[in-house]
């Protein structure tokens, strides 16, 4: 099949696109590689690359296509909050609009990459069927994404929203602004964790390629499972709270529990029930907290991530990003004068 994914050189998006080829599926990228083109460069001769914005393309994108799964957005709770009005012309009209295009021309599926952050801070184990509780700006453009995309479903249109756990491990485009890759990155730099205060508040974990994977069993699944549906992706097993989880990432690291406090009290907490993709799908993480663990400290041990690339921060990469944006102005301004 030729699948095209929306977001295809980000953190879950350079290690979906490489299972992806391994299965034999031609796939299309469209991606503004905000964070660098190095995430593709060893499979970039086998994927056809488009370096754009999903706000901008055409039908023609879609030509050809037989699943789109869109993966692209403005990621995480703080960078969602730089600038709210285009966090949400991406992440929801901008995933809308690559919904209505892949419609229009004939595409036979769309899955959308949603988070279980829309669940915001709950009592109690929340599901599918839970109110949700969006705190940020990046969890309401989650659900108004779902919302807009899963009516569009029809017997000619396949429509899935996955709602993912907080994602952990070793990708091509890393990431050490996520929990477990942060704590790893700080023990290994600075001898010691940095918690979230106050340590108490609940989440979700999936590794990188496990959630990777769940798009793809999607993909396969007949169309009367997975139609208009929502899952969770995650494993029940991987619920943990935060201050419980530094001290697995330290005893999986056979290191002393040594950790600070950073941040304000975290509001959001929230433990997922993730039985209807597993009783649906058969769907299952495969991957244990402590086998990612180890794979991260490794990939720092022999230099294959770095702790100090700027890149590896979304929000301070993003920020890096409107300050050059901002000078670029002022100087086209000052030329302008002159």
């Amino acid at each position: 099949m030729r699948v095209l994914v929306t977001g295809g050189g980000g953190y879950i998006g350079s290690v979906l696109v490489r299972l992806l080829l391994d299965e034999g599926h031609n796939v299309r990228v469209v991606d503004r590689f905000f964070f660098g083109e190095e995430s593709l460069k060893s499979v970039a001769d086998r994927v056809e690359i488009l370096k754009a914005d999903i706000r901008d393309i055409d039908e023609s994108v879609f030509g050809g296509v037989d699943v789109v799964m869109d993966l692209a957005a403005l990621s995480n709770d703080p960078s969602g909050e730089l600038e709210p009005q285009k966090t949400i012309d991406i992440n929801y009209l901008g995933r809308l609009r690559v919904a209505h295009l892949s419609k229009k021309v004939g595409v036979k599926r769309y899955i959308l990459a949603s988070s279980c952050s829309i669940y915001g801070a709950q009592d109690g184990m929340v599901n599918e069927e839970s109110d949700v509780n969006p705190l940020t700006t990046y969890a309401s453009a989650n659900y108004l994404a779902e919302q807009g995309t899963l009516v569009l479903g029809d017997d000619n249109f396949v429509v899935t929203a996955l709602r993912q756990a907080t994602v952990f491990g070793y990708s091509y485009r890393m990431r050490f602004d996520l929990a477990i890759n942060g704590m790893v990155g700080a023990y290994h730099t600075y001898g010691e964790l940095k918690v979230l205060r106050d340590g108490t508040q609940w989440r979700p974990f999936v590794y990188v390629r496990d959630t990777s994977n769940a798009f793809i069993q999607v993909m396969k699944a007949p169309s009367e499972k997975v139609n208009k549906q929502v899952f969770n992706v995650g494993g029940n097993e991987f619920n943990i709270q935060i201050l419980e989880l530094a001290k697995l990432v330290t005893s999986s690291l056979n290191k002393p529990f040594e950790f600070s406090w950073y941040g304000d009290p975290d509001k959001r907490s929230y433990r997922v029930d993730f039985s209807k993709i597993k009783e649906t799908l058969g769907y299952k993480p495969t991957v244990s907290f402590e086998d990612g663990i180890k794979e991260l400290w490794q990939k720092l041990e022999e230099g294959s991530i770095r702790w100090d690339d700027p890149t590896t921060r979304t929000v301070n990469w993003y920020k890096t990003l409107i300050e050059w944006n901002n000078r670029l102005k002022a100087i086209s301004r000052c030329g302008q004068i002159l």
